[in-house]
């Protein structure tokens, strides 16, 4: 037996609003599990805060739908035994490990008391078939059914970052990294893939943040939810993962579309623009840690951009290059052809079933092709 990771997310820098804290809230996750086990611990992360944030009461049960739960097996998460935490600014915790039996293919709720003002910075956005969350008014961590009258849905996902599961040794995790493509549906739908198979032992981790870039991050307060280079996230992320042997890297489009000059936008200087070397470099560094974690490494290709709002021939040529070091380099394991397959044909831009509308992230037909082409690198 041992610990792996069954859901995860990367922590972000949530986007800075007037109304930026919360009181007397509870927080409820519903988490679809790969595999089953037989203990659970949790892992929370206030990595971009910069105050404490408190956890009045955490509970974990069997999920019976999205909002509800089966009180049979509802039980309280402690933290060094203790049923409240607090978590300074830029740390993270695990939880105790509990006793917790966890079905194959089951789904358990995370819920999250917060009574007291708290700062909702550390959270990341992310969308997909199998990721949902819900906010309700009062401490409702022992709630049947959250009351629908006091219930919103909300796509961020604050504090909880990873749930681990003592299980089987055959089990494994899968990373998938990235911006926010990544933080959208392909990972999800790569998820059930690997779930329609009855055998199946892989789990798929997502540690992706939306706007983020390989080589530069914001520092004002517009952009800041555009959240942390490389530097400041690869290590942290993949280093947290149990049981993980494999990772997907997709990522470099916005350190390219980004940059378009202060005459334009004072927060996005040209000389924010790196060469392809940068990024190469920048991607050498991604796959020198994490086969120093010892993980198979896999790349991803950059996706078309032409028709999108900051597009130019020379941010087309950049992205060209890239992606022929990627598909010839030496320096990871393999690499996922994603734009071959969505491209239009001698174009630059996706073909149309499979663009979004904004000519930048895929569609769902989209991402739901490019879960196929990751699962025929990972499988079995």
């Amino acid at each position: 037996m041992k610990w792996v990771t069954v859901w995860g997310n990367a922590t972000s820098v949530a986007e800075h609003r007037p109304a930026e804290y919360a009181k007397n809230i509870t927080l409820r996750y519903p988490i679809k599990c790969a595999f089953g086990g037989k203990k659970i611990r949790l892992h929370f992360s206030n990595y971009c805060g910069t105050e404490p944030v408190t956890f009045n009461r955490v509970t974990v049960a069997t999920a019976v739908s999205d909002r509800e739960i089966d009180l049979k097996d509802a039980t309280v998460v402690t933290f060094g035994g203790s049923q409240t935490v607090t978590i300074p600014a830029g740390e993270e915790i695990f939880s105790d490990e509990m006793e917790f039996f966890v079905t194959p293919m089951g789904s358990i709720s995370v819920s999250i008391y917060l009574k007291d003002f708290t700062l909702m910075r550390s959270g990341v956005i992310i969308t997909g078939p199998l990721s949902k969350g819900f906010f309700s008014v009062g401490d409702q961590t022992f709630a049947e059914v959250l009351p629908l009258n006091y219930t919103r849905s909300n796509q961020s996902f604050y504090f909880l970052t990873g749930v681990d599961l003592f299980t089987k040794k055959s089990n494994r995790a899968v990373i998938c990294y990235g911006d926010s493509i990544t933080s959208q549906s392909w990972p999800d739908y790569l998820a059930q893939a690997c779930m329609d198979n009855p055998y199946n032992r892989t789990a798929i981790i997502r540690r992706a943040a939306s706007g983020t870039r390989i080589l530069r991050q914001y520092s004002c307060i517009t952009y800041e939810s555009y959240g942390l280079c490389g530097k400041n996230r690869f290590e942290r992320e993949i280093s947290t993962v149990s049981g993980a042997d494999t990772v997907i890297i997709q990522q470099g489009i916005n350190d390219i579309i980004h940059p378009v000059g202060t005459d334009v936008n004072p927060f996005r200087p040209m000389s924010d623009l790196p060469t392809v070397e940068e990024l190469e470099e920048g991607m050498k560094y991604y796959l020198s840690i994490a086969k120093s974690y010892g993980l198979k490494t896999m790349v991803g290709t950059l996706l078309p951009i032409g028709g999108w709002r900051t597009y130019a021939p020379f941010r087309e040529d950049m992205k060209n290059a890239f992606n022929d070091w990627i598909k010839t380099q030496s320096v990871s394991d393999d690499f996922i052809d994603f734009e071959s397959k969505l491209i239009m044909e001698n174009g630059c831009s996706f073909k149309y079933e499979y663009d979004s509308g904004d000519h930048l992230h895929p569609s769902e037909l989209a991402y739901k092709l490019m879960a196929k082409l990751a699962y025929e690198k990972i499988k079995e």
